[in-house]
């Protein structure tokens, strides 16, 4: 009786990863992240209660949450044909038979419908930048543009930076400038962020036949990229003054020291290197920068 007891214990642990990969949880994670600061900054800036406005809060994050899992779903399921290439991908239960691909379809779709309902339990708006995410990262990105064109990146971009407006529009639909500011962040974030992954995962990216930037143009036009990309989002801060001066001082630093770390790629001889410590320090920005927004709000 032990031994069937362990055996479903690690076959359900089984099944529960192969659904996180399927949804691509740290994708769902990131973004919630980013809605939440959306919602919480709409909150501040309207004079709305956070405990008052608790049921919306709970629609966003369960609607956002869904869309996106729903998305990356089916994602995965479009990519199943390529996705056996690539180190990182390979394990994915639409590679490995687990789950079959009408399911997954069939999942991704009954998701964004459910996470599409509950956003339009907060407003209509909300609803529309949610699926406008779900077009845009599904036909503009996966089907079109991912295995035709290096600039696949940026389109991609779109559906990453509109998890803030689909928050700051559950609250407010009139939406802020600061709204538009969160989009312009995480769209400007993107490439730099990605084109150092695809920098790490160029000869997977090779093999899959996907033109990532690295793959095409090779690493030195890739690098002069990342470094334009950053410097774009030098000047955002300033415009979000009405955040603080500490936030300003803050986000400027971290502008500051993403340049740098990229400046410093053109001398280093270890692309693959610098391009680690590009990807790593990404993904502290996002969270330090938009962690801050909330803290500035509390003090």
């Amino acid at each position: 009786m032990r031994n069937e007891n362990v055996h479903d214990s690690e076959y359900k642990t089984t099944v529960y990863k192969d659904f996180l990969s399927l949804i691509k949880i740290g994708i769902v994670n990131s973004n919630l992240i980013t809605t939440f600061t959306g919602l919480w900054l709409a909150l501040f800036f309207t004079g709305k209660g956070f405990l008052q406005e608790i049921d919306v809060v709970i629609y966003t994050l369960l609607g956002s949450a869904l869309v996106i899992a729903g998305s990356c779903a089916i994602n995965n399921y479009y990519d199943r044909d390529i996705d056996h290439v690539m180190e990182r991908t390979k394990v994915r239960p639409t590679v490995t038979g687990r789950i079959t691909p009408k399911y997954v379809l069939g999942m991704g779709l009954i998701l964004i419908l459910i996470g599409t309902g509950f956003l339009l339990l907060t407003t209509v708006t909300a609803a529309v930048i949610g699926l406008i995410g779900v077009f845009s990262y599904i036909f503009l990105y996966t089907v079109w543009s991912k295995r035709r064109y290096t600039i696949n990146t940026v389109i991609g971009s779109i559906s990453g930076a509109v998890p803030p407006l689909i928050g700051w529009a559950a609250v407010d639909q009139n939406l802020h400038l600061i709204a538009w500011l969160l989009f312009l962040i995480m769209f400007i974030w993107q490439p730099p962020h990605f084109l150092a992954l695809a920098m790490r995962r160029v000869e997977e990216y090779r093999a899959a036949g996907v033109p990532m930037l690295p793959v095409v143009h090779g690493f030195a036009m890739t690098k002069r990229q990342i470094v334009i990309w950053v410097l774009c989002l030098l000047p955002l801060p300033f415009y979000m003054f009405s955040l603080g001066a500490l936030f300003v001082l803050i986000a400027t630093l971290l502008n500051i020291g993403w340049l740098i770390l990229g400046i410093r790629g053109f001398k280093m001889k270890d692309d693959i290197r610098w391009a680690k410590l590009m990807f790593v320090y990404s993904l502290n920005y996002l969270t330090i920068m938009f962690v801050t927004m909330i803290i500035v709000t509390l003090v």
